[in-house]
């Protein structure tokens, strides 16, 4: 059987093909062509002929006789092959009629080199067709083969060859000044920089770069890439006009393989190839367009082998937008090679770029700096801009841009003149250059800068604009760049941020102590390390902790301390030093040891804060003094080391932690050290408190949970990655364990002071929270966070705001957007002289309020039913609390009555209400019930803290309108000193993943005064306020966070009706909330009952009442809740519902395991 088929096989002239058949009359057919059917240039032959009795019969026959290329078509049977070979005279004529039919001519010369069979004869041919081409047959047979000398006589390259022969055809770029100098610089490079590496070249165009890498420094491989399907046809004959001689015969090198074994082509947008084929390459090397194409729509053609000449053309040099910021200035496509090369390159690789230097020599240098890349300029020279390129787009961008590009008049000229000046010298007959740089370029950090742009690729490009990796100072990039992909793999491989203990994170406790250990040499564990927000925190919440009669302080540690404790000169001895927290007086102090300690036993104070001076610091034995003496006199002492102590593989030594390395810290003794000394961050503090003494340290960590609430996230995360970069290269327990010395500083006979009197009874009768053990996993019912996915644009938000730098302060002033916010959500129009205070957490916030209350000697009103927390906190403080009595009937909300009846006895009034959505119950207070409220307090004069931190998710709002403020307060009569404060935070509201943000308005002249002299508040740092401000943004337009939001509040909804389902069946009593992210319920069906606890052969057995059941629940399934002393009401519980789905499903498992094990 024999079948005509279009095959690129074997022809070069032109032939003509002619089936003739001929019928005889008995119906034979002579023709021996059975059952076949070819398609040729869109014209069928199709014959079918049946076989009968021996003979053919003709059924059907379409019959033409066409005029072919010879490549197009060949008769091939199963046993033999009819060819012709025509002329090379032949082979040009075709070329001659236009630039496709050279091409398709072309293609068909390729597919012959390529099969080895025919590849010897193809290669003498293509010898032969070089000698009959001149130096005008680009114009009149669409291509030429020339010679490029690439080494000057006295350097022959590996192979001693002088020259490439390379074929062009006018669709594809054309070797030229551009790509000259490009291989000049390669040419700077030493030679092993490609020996023996894997290579890509992006913009092959005719390879003749691919090949001239692969002859001079034999790679183990070259891929040469580009767009244009065109150029990789011609690079492969390239490749084969040089992998072999004239005579068709293998060139071979001195490691005995031919350019074939080292250089493929492929067609590729940019590195797409080596991408989708999982290629790692050890050096990128590109010279690819760097002008916008003045027809953007023509950039969005679809890019195929039949495109026009032009169209193709223009790929090599034009590019389309990028969507990246350098866009501007004509350089996204390099920019985007950069990024997709740091995806595939190994860590110790090496990109090299042609870059024209019209943007300038900074804006170029800054592409690559900025990416994390370290850059070497290896060439600089002057050429002539191409005739055949418009440089219009650059002088489009100039009229909307400062910037202007660099050209020159002439090759001589030294002046640069901007766009518009070289595009009008150009029209007018002269010729314009510019300079022309090849650019080494190598990762400084290459596996951190690998993940962070593989964090941006996977959803979060639009933030790659905001990236800047480029640092003036090492120490800087060594310190920023591990944390930014140490981020980007918490917010990609993370879908929440995690809960972490009041006491501070885990992990970064860990690290604090193995830093101590490793470094320093002191045998701490994670047990003996408090985190605080601050070092001004630690040293407020440590004298609030104890409520010191005297205090002495080392003056520059009193900067943040209440004004009222350094104006204060009680410092005489009463009866009673611990009944109040207001009774703190400070004495500044020398923090040189010997005046200290004069001071110390001349004023006998209960508490003594203070750092050791710089030149005492050394060595331990000014610390040794103050141990003794301190001790000596029933003095607490707390030391700061925050001055001395450093982040650094090689500290300096620090007197007081040699001693810690030697000998355990006395009880009496703490140390304080403040994270202040980053390189980035001169504003972004944590600090940590050691003790060695149990119960004062489980005391330091409760007063964060009852003060602060806890410490910001982000500051652990920044400075556990400083730990961990310095403790990650050390080798685990490589040293002995080290043995201490029992503590040597003398026993006193005088009473050490004691927690104050309200700080032991909120320590010892509030509910905080549950202390996890190393091996226990908890599920956390009990804390007013969301564990909920946080969504894309929070995530790329915080990313940003790192990512940057030089973040001007405008760009982080939440304000204006959180004036709009308010009024979006409780109709309150902010005055614009009103005061607004920032803060972490609410708590730390409502703890200052606290504060004001009790300095303006008022008494603070709070519903029976309110946070637990923010209650304890009051306490812990040591406020007037008068206790508002709420009503079932009345679902537990304050009244109107109740809140009169309650009034009408306090003098100087303070009302707390949670609201619009209430916590704990997770009900909401109506417009006309919040009107009502405010209405008797303006009567009453009472000052007013409406707390709306835990309003946002209003899921069961049927009938529920939301608040009018403005109308609610608007004609409200009563006495002058009625006011109103709103205290509230975010991301509620904005669902931010477990962010924290908090805010505070004062009206004008409400309190400033008072909030000011409390100055040790730490304020949320600007990387968060910067997120804040973008998200607040996004809020108002409605972009990106509305279907979060809206996914949100029905979660909860669904969240909620699961909750209630589990308890109702399990015989707890619910009372429905319409909102928040908690609920309260009353466990009726286990009262009275007993549970029996069998555990490590242990037994625990009690009777279930309303105090004891959360603890029962804890100990029978793991499970947090909190009880009724936390929620105000007898015998109920709270229950909070905005955990992780696989959390959630667990936690009513638990709810069904503890009905089954009470009897």
């Amino acid at each position: 059987m024999f079948v005509v088929d279009v095959v690129n096989n074997c022809n070069f002239g032109l032939v003509v093909i002619v089936f003739v058949v001929k019928v005889q009359d008995s119906g034979e057919c002579l023709s021996p062509i059975v059952g076949c059917k070819a398609k040729i240039n869109k014209v069928t032959i199709t014959v079918t002929i049946h076989q009968h009795h021996n003979h053919y019969h003709l059924n059907y026959i379409i019959f033409h006789s066409y005029s072919y290329p010879a490549n197009i078509l060949s008769l091939r049977s199963s046993s033999s092959m009819a060819a012709v070979y025509e002329s090379t005279d032949e082979f040009l004529k075709h070329c001659s009629h236009s630039g496709d039919s050279a091409y398709t001519a072309l293609r068909s010369l390729l597919e012959r080199l390529e099969n080895p069979d025919t590849r010897t004869e193809a290669r003498i041919f293509l010898a032969h067709l070089q000698k009959k081409l001149d130096a005008d047959s680009l114009d009149t047979y669409h291509f030429q083969i020339q010679d490029i000398y690439l080494h000057p006589n006295h350097d022959s390259g590996y192979q001693n060859r002088k020259k490439l022969t390379m074929m062009v055809i006018p669709s594809i770029f054309m070797p030229e000044d551009w790509s000259f100098t490009f291989y000049e610089g390669l040419n700077r490079h030493p030679d092993s920089i490609f020996k023996d590496k894997t290579v890509a070249e992006l913009g092959c165009g005719n390879g003749w770069i691919s090949i001239a890498i692969a002859d001079k420094w034999l790679p183990l491989k070259v891929y040469g890439l580009d767009i244009n399907p065109r150029a990789v046809k011609i690079s492969w004959i390239n490749l084969y006009l040089n992998a072999f001689d004239e005579n068709g015969q293998p060139v071979y090198d001195s490691e005995n393989k031919t350019l074939l074994d080292r250089v493929e082509f492929y067609e590729s947008d940019l590195l797409g190839y080596c991408r989708d084929n999982h290629i790692e390459l050890e050096r990128i090397v590109g010279c690819i367009p760097q002008i916008l194409n003045p027809n953007p729509d023509a950039m969005s053609k679809l890019i195929t082998e039949n495109a026009s000449e032009e169209f193709l053309h223009s790929l090599s040099n034009y590019c389309a937008l990028q969507g990246f910021v350098e866009d501007q200035f004509g350089l996204g496509l390099i920019a985007r090679a950069v990024e997709e090369g740091i995806d595939v390159i190994k860590p110790m690789g090496i990109m090299i770029f042609n870059m024209g230097g019209r943007p300038g020599q900074g804006v170029c240098k800054r592409l690559f700096e900025r990416r994390g890349l370290r850059v070497n300029k290896l060439w600089q020279t002057k050429i002539l801009q191409a005739s055949d390129t418009d440089i219009s787009a650059l002088v489009e961008i100039e009229k909307n841009n400062p910037h202007r590009f660099e050209f020159f008049m002439g090759l001589v000229g030294d002046q640069p003149i901007c766009a518009r000046t070289a595009w009008a010298f150009g029209k007018a007959g002269g010729r314009i250059s510019h300079a022309l740089s090849v650019y080494s370029c190598q990762l400084r950090q290459p596996n951190e800068v690998k993940k962070i742009f593989e964090f941006l690729k996977n959803g979060f490009h639009d933030i790659n604009n905001s990236l800047d990796l480029s640092f003036e100072d090492e120490c800087v990039a060594d310190e920023k760049i591990p944390f930014l992909a140490y981020l980007a793999g918490v917010l990609k491989d993370s879908s929440r941020f995690p809960y972490e203990p009041p006491t501070g994170s885990k992990r970064f406790r860990d690290l604090i102590a193995a830093f101590m250990k490793t470094y320093h040499h002191v045998p701490l564990s994670a047990d003996n390390v408090a985190i605080f927000p601050s070092r001004a925190t630690a040293i407020e919440n440590s004298l609030r902790l104890f409520a010191p009669r005297l205090a002495i302080v080392d003056e520059h540690l009193t900067r943040s301390l209440p004004r009222q404790w350094l104006t204060s000169l009680e410092i005489e001895q009463t009866k009673d030093t611990r009944t109040s927290s207001d009774g703190i007086t400070v004495i500044e102090a020398p923090c040189q040891s010997d005046l200290l300690i004069e001071l110390i036993k001349k004023l006998r104070p209960q508490v003594v804060v203070t750092g050791i001076a710089q030149f005492e610091a050394v060595t331990s034995s000014a610390f040794e003094h103050l141990l003794g003496v301190t001790k000596e006199i029933g003095s607490r002492l707390f030391i700061d080391i925050s001055d001395q102590f450093e982040l650094s593989s090689l500290p300096s030594s620090i007197g007081v932690l040699k001693y810690l390395a030697r000998t355990p810290l006395p009880s009496h003794a703490a140390i304080i050290c403040g994270l202040l000394r980053n390189q980035v961050y001169t504003d972004l503090e944590v600090a940590f408190v050691i003790s060695e003494e149990q119960t004062i340290f489980d005391a330091l960590t409760s007063s964060v949970e009852l003060l602060q609430g806890n410490t910001a996230l982000i500051s652990q995360y920044y400075y556990g990655c400083l730990f961990h970069e310095l403790l990650s290269f050390q080798l685990p327990d490589r040293r002995q364990p080290i043995e201490r010395e029992a503590e040597n500083v003398k026993s006193s006979d005088t009473d050490m002071i004691g927690f104050s009197s309200s700080a032991t009874s909120v320590l010892s009768q509030a509910e905080l929270s549950v202390r996890v053990a190393e091996d226990s996993s908890l599920l956390h019912m009990d804390v007013d966070q969301i564990f909920l996915p946080t969504p894309t644009p929070v995530k790329a938000a915080i990313f940003e705001s790192f990512a940057r730098q030089n973040v001007t302060e405008s760009e982080c002033d939440v304000t204006p957007s959180l004036k709009q916010f308010i009024k979006n959500a409780y109709n309150l129009s902010v005055e614009h002289n009103a005061e607004f205070i920032y803060a972490d957490f609410p708590l730390a916030l409502f703890t200052k309020l606290v504060l004001c209350c009790i300095e303006e000697g008022g008494s603070l009103c709070m519903p029976a039913v309110s946070n637990g927390t923010y209650v304890s906190a009051a306490k812990f403080v040591n406020a007037n609390i008068v206790s508002i009595p709420t009503q079932a009937e009345d679902a537990f909300k304050l009244t109107e009555k109740q809140l009169s009846s309650v009034l009408e006895t306090v003098h100087k009034p303070w009302v707390y209400i949670s609201g619009p959505t209430i916590n704990p119950t997770g009900l909401l207070y109506s417009n006309e019930e919040i009107k009502s409220l405010l209405t008797v307090c303006a009567r009453y004069g009472a000052k007013v803290i409406i707390d709306t931190s835990f309003s946002g998710i209003e899921f069961n709002s049927h009938g529920w309108d939301g608040w009018n403020l403005d109308a609610s307060l608007a004609g409200l009569t009563g006495k002058p000193s009625f006011s109103v404060c709103l205290l509230g935070g975010l991301f509620f509201k904005i669902p931010a993943g477990g962010l924290a943000y908090s805010f505070l308005v004062l009206k004008p002249g409400f309190l400033t005064d008072s909030f000011r002299s409390f100055t040790g508040l730490n304020k949320p740092h600007s990387t968060i306020r910067y997120t804040a401000k973008k998200l607040l943004e996004l809020g108002e337009t409605n972009v990106d966070l509305t279907g979060p939001a809206q996914v949100q509040g029905k979660l909860m909804a669904s969240r909620l009706k699961r909750l209630k389902e589990t308890l109702e069946n399990c015989g707890w009593e619910v009372i429905e909330a319409r909102g928040g992210v908690s609920v309260i319920a009353k466990p009726s069906a286990y009262i009275g009952k007993n549970i029996k606890l069998e555990k490590d052969g242990s037994t625990w057995e009690t009777k279930l009442n309303g105090t004891n059941i959360r603890d029962a629940m804890l100990r029978a399934t793991g499970l947090c809740i909190n009880g009724a002393s936390w929620t105000g009401l007898p015998d109920y519980c709270r229950f909070t519902f905005a955990l992780e789905d696989g959390d959630f499903d667990q936690a009513l498992d638990c709810i069904v395991k503890f009905k089954e094990l009470v009897k």
